[in-house]
């Protein structure tokens, strides 16, 4: 199969699977998720969250670990 038959096939997959999910949310009695290709509804403004653009106080991060690169006194093996 070339790279195209590859892609395609897993587009028409997606698009069964979509199928298959949105048939099972109304038998369920739910309403199907809003997609790219339906459609969305403009965001409801008393769910969003602001978030500051000042920095957080460093204290915050006293004694941790930056996560993946090990402890700050140690090195890498």
């Amino acid at each position: 199969m070339s790279l195209q038959d590859d892609l395609n096939a897993v587009r028409r997959n997606l698009d069964e699977l979509t199928r298959k999910v949105e048939r099972l949310e109304l038998q369920a009695g739910r309403r199907p998720a809003a997609g790219p290709r339906t459609g969305s509804a403009p965001p409801d403004p008393s769910r969003m969250v602001t978030v500051p653009d000042t920095p957080y106080d460093s204290s915050l991060w006293t004694d941790t670990d930056d996560e993946g690169l090990g402890a700050r006194d140690r090195r890498a093996p």
